[in-house]
């Protein structure tokens, strides 16, 4: 029984292969290709050609994609949006796409309406659905939108008027329509929730491409009975139909592997890890062996959305990052990065381009490529390209830390070869064999997850009752997601009373995990 875990990152998309015990049979990295499926193919490819396997042994199948995540930030690839809010008149002043970049606006058709029905903060209504309403607008929508978004005002305490309107449109459009409902996205905050909810509607199509192009990989290489999972950004994984309904939770997917892998690979549950790449370098915390969860809204490709994401900070350095000197001996390193060209850009390799790892073959931290073709190089100034190096990672790690103390620091990467040994702030790093592919081993280890959000008013119903219902319904998530029911446990409840509510309202937020089936 073997299972696969491919991993797309910016510049290399890596892929294992894992026994039934956990152990790591083989692994491979090939350059991401500019269209990423191809990345993906080759690196499938050669994984089973070098593990020489017997293919039908292979049970299960897990990819992380920063497809979702490119799509919006470069505009391409898009569904065109409806967006229905519900809470006409009361919310008219801040109609929907306020403060979004024009150009994305363009993108999704900008179509939107604001219609009756919606909440009061307390769970009165603010106004009922009228099905006429609904059914005369998505006529005139008909052929123009490939999607729809359903916001409605407070419908984190009570979203059943989203799913009479859903009811609507399937009605119109057919069951296989694709609607994305806020209350089953984002958090406490109309806007916010609603960014999230049309950008979840507008990734159908990027998501059903990548779905089929990795079934499709799947079966040209033989493995057509293996259950396929894409990771999503808590650091755990859903099902291929779940993933169609919620594109969006595979934004972040990367980072998050890559801090799973490296709790399993380090055997620490809570610690802080830094991932380095080809391009970029990413920090985040491990809580329990998983990833600490950001609390404040996140800006995604400029948009401004509340839905859950993991607490990363990116930085622009890796292994790839290009070093520079000016006039004034001033020393630069990144943002910017020669990222999967690096096998023939780098001084090391034959190019004409001084990166990172170039600097690090000089210090003798790495051994790859043609070490003489960077021995012209003075090893003062490579000495002084690390310092620069330590202090981006220093700064970054200070915005992560909770309190002054040292930290413990999880080291993994491909390009983890750049960071030096030493690092202020940081009391040890310890470097976990075969991190350099920690990404790919977090994607074929991670389990199902459910979560659930939702204001409670305990003094309507009480605590215990609360508590219940929400664990039974990110249980139900988890199972849609592709849990086994009967290995779904409990992991994490997040209470946040409502100061401005009169009767003892909170906003009751429960996670549960389980394995696949």
């Amino acid at each position: 029984m073997y299972r696969i875990g491919i991993d797309v990152g910016g510049t290399n998309t890596d892929a294992i292969i894992l026994d039934e015990n956990y152990h790591l049979v083989h692994a491979v990295k090939s350059p991401t290709s500019l269209d990423i499926k191809t990345g993906i193919e080759t690196s499938l490819r050669n994984l089973l050609q070098e593990a020489n396997i017997d293919k039908h042994q292979i049970t299960h199948a897990m990819l992380g994609t920063t497809q979702c995540t490119n799509a919006i930030v470069e505009r391409k690839k898009l569904a065109k949006v409806g967006v229905i809010r519900l809470g006409y008149p009361a919310t008219a002043s801040v109609p929907p796409y306020t403060s979004w970049p024009e150009d994305m606006i363009q993108k999704l058709s900008g179509k939107y309406a604001l219609v009756h029905g919606g909440y009061e903060y307390d769970g009165q209504v603010l106004g009922t659905v009228d099905e006429t309403e609904i059914k005369a607008l998505l006529e005139e929508w008909r052929g123009n939108v490939e999607s729809i978004a359903v916001i409605g005002v407070f419908s984190s305490i009570k979203n059943d008027q989203e799913f009479q309107v859903r009811d609507y449109i399937q009605e119109v459009y057919g069951l296989a329509f694709p609607i994305s409902c806020s209350s089953l996205i984002g958090s406490v905050g109309l806007i916010e929730r609603e960014n999230a909810t049309i950008l979840n509607a507008a990734l159908c199509k990027v998501i059903e491409t990548t779905t089929q192009g990795f079934i499709r990989a799947l079966e040209e290489e033989g493995i057509s009975d293996a259950a396929v999972y894409l990771c999503q950004n808590d650091g755990t994984l859903m099902s291929i139909d779940y993933a169609k309904q919620f594109p969006i939770l595979t934004i972040a997917c990367g980072p998050t592997n890559s801090i799973r892998g490296a709790s399993y690979l380090a055997k620490i549950k809570n610690t802080m890890v830094l991932d380095v790449g080809g391009t970029t370098s990413d920090i985040g915390v491990l809580q329990d062996g998983f990833p600490r969860e950001s609390s404040v809204a996140v800006e995604v490709g400029d948009i401004r959305t509340n839905f859950r994401m993991p607490d990363i900070i990116s930085v622009g350095l890796g292994g790839g990052s290009i070093v520079r000197s000016d006039d004034n001996c001033k020393i630069t390193v990144g943002p910017d990065s020669v990222g999967y060209k690096i096998g023939h850009e780098a001084l090391v390799f034959g190019g004409n381009t001084l990166t990172t790892t170039d600097i690090a073959v000089r210090l003798g931290l790495a051994d790859v490529g043609n070490k003489s073709l960077v021995a012209h190089l003075d090893y003062d100034f490579a000495k002084s390209v690390q310092a620069e190096i330590g202090s981006i990672i220093e700064q970054a790690i200070d915005k992560m830390k909770t309190s002054s103390g040292d930290v413990e620091l999880v080291l993994v990467g491909g390009g983890s070869v750049v960071i030096p040994d030493t690092i202020r702030g940081v009391s040890s790093i310890i470097k976990p064999e075969n991190g350099g592919v920690a990404n790919a081993i977090g994607a074929c280890i991670a389990q199902i997850s459910g979560q659930y959000e939702q204001i409670y008013i305990y003094s309507r119903e009480p605590r215990e009752a609360s508590l219940q219902d929400a664990q039974q319904k990110a249980v139900k998530q988890a199972v849609l997601a592709g849990a086994d029911p009967d290995t779904v446990e409990l992991v994490e409840v997040e209470e946040t009373p409502l100061a401005y509510h009169p009767e003892n309202a909170t906003r009751l937020r429960v996670k549960v995990v389980g394995n696949m089936k």
